[in-house]
């Protein structure tokens, strides 16, 4: 039992040995196991990381935008890992300070480049200068870079930044949104005022290139350094309209002052500017140039274009959420935190890289690529270039719309503001990717009725002859032409009547027929291009101008030549010997026309007339209205327009001087047989000055038709109408009053020189001066001798004529000798023709006392006075007339329009001459007084 009881207790020790040794090797093997999968996990969790460099100014002093973007992307990064990466892969974002300093940029981008782990990819760079920096170097390092908020357009320079990409949209993206915008308002006219500096610049320049692939044309480009007030002042001398601005708040305070000192703005103006200026960016600077209020004025109604910060689509983006979902959730999270209006793009950049890097990783795979994205860095070219192949592919829709790239640029969505009563209110948004813009309804107001101008829209406008104006006239035209028939009618049917057939009717008749065509020219100055076609005006240049100067030359050169018939008549001082009849007139008459027919046939075929129209300066709308009116006014005109008026007028000219010569040398004389002399001259003097007023204002208001046609026709009128009637109305009175008023004697007046000649004598003695009083009586007394001596002569006639009836026989012999001697003593034609007249009278006495041969005596002894009362006997008186009548006819006959002095015979019967009608009452009582 013991033995048994020994084994037993040894069996059991080693069993217990044997299960210790079991259990301190699963100990031990647990041990092991544990740390192996210890181990595990620990290269699992790294392996899940993707480490992401990010640049970005985070010290406030430093233009941060931190603050507004930090929450924004910390959002995204949890939305990737809980919807989009939740077991596989885990983004982490370490960031790094540029501070917008290019030597501390690079310094940072380098200690993560050698310090860091290797980072995938790039995200962030906001300041243009470090951010072109690094993006130019990113080729050698295999690395792609995704901005968020750098607009420069610099960067989108493919050749120069091939690994650059964005998510917010560049400067340049907004210049097609605003052609687009141009195109939808028709505006094809614009003007540019561009701030100088560089980030404008390039805008400027990409926009000119839009402009012109669009056919708009860049009316004006203005640059400014600080004060834009010159440029402005250049676009409004272009007539710029629709203006492209580019410069930065404080310079946009400035211009907008410009804008309203020079008065551009409002119905006629469209102002279209940046719209990422902040919000009342205007308040700060407003008193540091001009009036807060005139400020607001000018920039009412202003047009701001920028890229949309939030897409306003309820659509779920990627991320599950609406737009406005996720901005109530990101405002939660920043709290109060600064905005930035950047956080939409940042957001989105994290879905970009997310996508980004999960296609790269699915491209891998599909290649059987053994690599995986965790294997990558800087000098591995090929997923690098898978990188960048799988971010030009990205394309969803996000809270900033719908996120694709074109060359690396963002195909983004641009939105157009409208300053109105101190706000931008959205008006409409521009699809860069669908090229459409669409305008919200009833947003967009314009302060006009309609959308202002493109430029000063001219209206041309044909100055014409006012047709209320054009009746008038034309009816007093009528009423003259009807007046001159009625002249014509009463001249043609009285041209045998002595008062009508005096004053010349057949030159009478021409100066009716000038007056006629001048009141026809009236008509034709009146047709212009609101009545007639251009072809018809133009031959309606040379038919008026040949009209009226044919017309004028009729009427006037009749009356200059009945003009110069009374001045050469009464010039001459053989007045009996001057006989100037009508043909010749009308010959004189003929060569004034002949010179005007060559003057225009040379003027016809050499230049003949054209219808030209010429531009006057432009006017504003009488009704206000936003667009001027370009004057229009047709002419008559050639290439050597003046020198023909001139030929014309000179020639025009030397006639009028020459007929105002005539009329006034024959002012003082007044005829019955050239009764109308006083009237012509008058005429003349009318028409000369109405000519030379109507040549001068016409030529002054050339640019106002109707002030020019109103003025020409009534100086046609006035003058035609004023000579017509000078010349015919005394007519019609003195024939309707006294029908013999031709043949009556009326004192003769002409004054060849007033200083030698005496003016009529007055009818008060006192009046007379000394001298004319003296010689008034040296007229009486020799009238007085000649008297005495031509009755002691009519004895002896009587005495012989007694012996001749005695002695027939020698009745031939006296007759023969003594004929002679009796006419030029009875011839005498005027008692005024003082000592002159007498010796010959005496010579004649003498010698007919010495050819008495019949003893025939007179007693001397007798005084004169017994003469005087011996042959004033009846009976001597009777015999002495039944002589003298017929000598005396035969002497004064010629002197008041009787029978040629060349008449042989004294004896002639009054009837024989068929000038002789009567004998005047004057001439009667002359002879009694014999």
């Amino acid at each position: 039992m013991q033995t048994i009881s020994r084994t037993y207790r040894a069996g059991f020790f080693w069993r217990c040995l044997r299960r210790l040794g079991t259990l301190l090797v699963l100990w031990i093997w647990g041990l092991l196991s544990s740390s192996a999968l210890g181990l595990r996990n620990s290269r699992l969790e790294a392996d899940s990381k993707l480490p992401i460099m990010g640049l970005m100014p985070i010290n406030k002093a430093a233009e941060s935008i931190s603050e507004g973007i930090i929450p924004a992307v910390e959002l995204a990064t949890e939305h990737v890992h809980n919807k989009f990466l939740p077991n596989t892969s885990k983004l982490v974002l370490k960031w790094y300070d540029s501070e917008c300093d290019n030597a501390k940029g690079l310094k940072a981008f380098f200690d993560g480049i050698k310090y860091g782990p290797k980072h995938l990819m790039i995200f962030g760079g906001v300041c243009p200068s470090i951010t072109s920096i690094i993006a130019e170097s990113l080729r050698e390092w295999n690395l792609v870079q995704l901005s968020f908020a750098a607009t420069t357009p610099v960067l989108a320079d493919k050749k120069k930044y091939p690994n650059f990409f964005r998510t917010v949209p560049s400067d340049n993206a907004v210049n097609p949104a605003v052609v687009k915008f141009l195109k939808h308002f028709h505006w094809r006219r614009v003007g540019t005022l561009t701030q100088d500096v560089q980030r404008f610049s390039e805008v400027r320049n990409d926009l000119t290139n839009e402009l012109e692939k669009a056919d708009i044309q860049i009316a004006d480009t203005e640059s400014f350094s600080n004060d834009p007030c010159l440029s402005v002042r250049k676009l409004r001398d272009n007539d710029v309209r629709i203006i492209l601005g580019q410069f930065d708040e404080n310079m946009a305070a400035k211009v907008f002052c410009c804008a309203y000192n020079e008065n551009m703005y409002g119905i006629k103006y469209q102002w279209i500017i940046p719209g990422w200026y902040q919000l009342n960016w205007w308040k700060p600077i407003a008193s540091s140039y001009c009036n807060e209020k005139n400020l607001l004025t000018a920039m009412e109604g202003y047009v701001a274009v920028d890229f949309e910060p939030l897409s306003t689509k309820e659509i779920r983006t990627i991320s599950g959420l609406t737009p406005q979902q996720y901005k109530q959730e990101y405002n939660k999270m920043r709290g109060s935190a600064e905005y930035s209006k950047f956080h939409g793009f940042a957001y989105d950049g994290i879905w970009v890289i997310a996508t980004t890097l999960q296609r790269a990783m699915d491209s891998l795979k599909r290649l059987g690529n053994p690599q995986t994205i965790r294997d990558f860095n800087y000098m591995n070219k090929e997923l690098g270039q898978i990188f960048l192949d799988s971010m030009n592919e990205t394309n969803f829709f996000g809270v900033t719309g719908q996120v694709v790239f074109r060359n690396g640029e963002r195909m983004g969505t641009i939105i157009f503001s409208q300053f109105q009563d101190k706000i931008e209110v959205k008006v409409g948004e521009y699809n860069a990717i669908a090229d459409s813009l669409e305008l919200i309804n009833n947003t967009l107001r314009f302060q006009g009725v309609e959308p202002p101008k493109d430029r000063t829209i001219i209206q041309p406008q044909l100055r014409k002859i006012s047709l209320p104006l054009y009746s008038i006239l034309s009816a007093l035209t009528v009423l003259g032409m009807f007046m001159s028939s009625a002249f014509l009618f009463f001249n043609i049917k009285n041209r045998n009547q002595k008062l009508i057939k005096m004053s010349s009717p057949y030159m009478n008749n021409l100066i009716i027929l000038g007056g006629m065509l001048s009141y026809a020219s009236i008509f034709l100055f009146g047709l212009d291009g609101s009545f007639v076609m251009p072809n018809t005006f133009e031959t309606l240049c040379t038919v008026r101008t040949w009209i009226l100067t044919v017309g004028y030359t009729t009427a006037f050169g009749a009356m200059f030549a009945k003009t110069w018939r009374v001045h050469a008549i009464f010039k001459n001082v053989k007045m009996k010997k001057k006989i100037i009849k009508d043909q010749k007139l009308l010959i004189i008459v003929g060569g004034m026309l002949l010179i005007d027919l060559c003057i225009l046939i040379c003027w016809q075929v050499v230049d003949p007339l054209r219808r030209t129209v010429e531009d006057y300066p432009l006017e504003p709308d009488p009704a206000g209205r936003d667009f001027a009116i370009q004057p229009l006014l047709e002419h008559c005109e050639n290439s050597h327009m003046s020198i023909w008026l001139g030929i014309v007028y000179a020639y025009k000219g030397l006639l009028m001087l020459f007929g105002c010569f005539l009329a006034w040398e024959t002012r003082n004389v007044s005829i019955p047989a050239l009764n109308d002399s006083k009237y012509i001259g008058m005429s003349v003097y009318n028409v000369g000055i109405m000519c030379i007023i109507g040549a001068a204002v016409s030529f002054l208001t050339r640019d106002q038709p109707n002030v020019q046609f109103c003025i020409v026709a009534l100086v046609i009128i006035f003058c035609s109408t004023i000579t017509l009637c000078l010349v015919f109305v005394p007519k019609l009175i003195t024939l309707r009053t006294n029908p013999d008023a031709a043949t009556q004697n009326r004192r003769l007046q002409f004054t060849q020189n007033q200083k030698k000649e005496d003016s009529k004598t007055s009818t008060s003695v006192t009046s007379v001066n000394q001298a004319n009083t003296s010689r008034l009586e040296g007229f009486q007394t020799d009238n007085h001798r000649l008297r005495m001596k031509i009755t002691e002569l009519d004895k002896e006639l009587e005495e012989v004529t007694m012996q001749l009836q005695d002695t027939p026989e020698k009745t031939q012999y006296i007759k023969q000798n003594h004929i002679q001697e009796l006419n030029n003593i009875l011839s005498i034609r005027n008692f005024t023709d003082g000592k002159d007249s007498d010796k010959p009278l005496m010579k004649n006495q003498h010698d007919s006392r010495s050819q008495v041969p019949w003893g025939t005596t007179l007693e001397p002894s007798r005084t004169n006075k017994d003469v005087i009362e011996d042959i004033n006997s009846p009976e001597h008186i009777q015999r002495r007339l039944s002589l003298q009548l017929p000598i005396l006819h035969h002497a004064y006959l010629p002197s008041i329009g009787g029978v040629d002095a060349s008449c042989a015979s004294p004896c002639v019967s009054p009837n024989a001459s068929p000038r002789h009608r009567h004998v005047q009452p004057s001439f009667r009582v002359m002879v009694s007084g014999l």
